[in-house]
């Protein structure tokens, strides 16, 4: 099956927002409730069957399509981010090729979506910490080891800690996504007309 640029930049946008909330609550302590919701809504939705499906709609990662613009016009804010991003594509590489931590997510994502119903939105402590559980015991166990640099503070804190790491298997999703739809590095050297296109026609 093909997939268009269209498609490719909303899974880099799933990327791109998850980890700039990382990025805010390791900094300040505080994420934004909607865009946090977005980015577990997605981890839950393992058999969408569109990318736009995943997130709910592009609607709902317009502000990592806005980031993805101004990484490619050379005015993104934080020179940190695009780093933290290459880490968890060069993650989600190792990832894919352990079939036993495939299946171990796999399960645990199953098993806390069905408890859903119960808790209301996937944004709810309780899913944060059960994702956040998840990815301790699976993904972070890989290499390359993700670093997420901020004040110690919050750092320091365990609820600041689950929700980054929960944020974190959502981006290493999203990267998952990226690879299925035929997503790669060369995209960024060689097509990033076609990719700043296609995040104008989903801003329009």
């Amino acid at each position: 099956m093909s997939f268009s640029f269209d498609d490719r930049v909303l899974a880099l946008a799933g990327i791109a927002q998850a980890l700039q909330q990382v990025r805010r609550i390791a900094e300040t302590g505080h994420s934004e409730a909607a865009i946090v919701r977005t980015a577990m809504d997605s981890v839950m939705r393992i058999d969408a069957p569109t990318p736009e499906a995943v997130y709910g709609s592009a609607r709902q990662v317009e502000p990592g399509l806005r980031l993805l613009r101004d990484y490619f016009r050379n005015q993104g804010k934080d020179q940190l981010l695009p780093r933290l991003a290459l880490s968890v594509m060069q993650l989600e590489r190792r990832f894919v090729r352990e079939a036993a931590t495939v299946d171990k997510v796999d399960t645990g994502i199953r098993s806390t979506s069905a408890r859903l119903a119960e808790l209301g939105e996937s944004n709810h402590p309780d899913v944060l910490a059960a994702m956040a559980e998840l990815y301790k015991n699976s993904i972070s166990q890989l290499k390359p080891k993700i670093m997420v640099q901020g004040n110690p503070h919050y750092l320091n804190q365990a609820t600041v800690v689950a929700e980054i790491r929960a944020l974190l298997l959502a981006a290493v999703r999203s990267a998952v996504l990226w690879r299925q739809l035929g997503g790669n590095y060369w995209d960024f050297l060689f097509s990033r007309k076609a990719m700043v296109e296609a995040i104008e026609r989903h801003l329009r």
